[in-house]
């Protein structure tokens, strides 16, 4: 008999999203639900997320990621432009509720 190694790979994806132009975007490229302005930044932010698997690999620099505190507590916040954010949950390895929001 011949030894088999296996190897897994967790990767996280983004499996739900709370603003519906956001997902647009992400599925099909549409800008029609996004500031124009914001299409570059949301595409990095967006693939990143898709790939990430704990809110710490959202941790690059320009995007100020932080958790969200009080009610919004397990929210974690990533800058888009001025006051607009990208925010989310993780549930185990996966994103869930990305929205892009402005919420100061």
């Amino acid at each position: 008999m011949t030894p088999v190694t296996c190897r897994v790979t967790i990767r996280g994806v983004i499996r739900s999203f709370k603003h519906k132009g956001l997902e647009k975007y992400f599925s099909t490229g549409s800008k029609a639900g996004i500031s124009a302005e914001h299409a570059s930044k949301l595409r990095l932010i967006l693939g990143r997320l898709h790939a990430a698997t704990e809110p710490r690999d959202m941790n690059l620099p320009g995007l100020m990621l932080h958790e969200l505190k009080g009610s919004r507590a397990g929210t974690w916040s990533a800058r888009v432009s001025g006051n607009w954010r990208v925010t989310f949950r993780f549930d185990g390895p996966d994103a869930i509720d990305v929205d892009y929001e402005d919420y100061h």
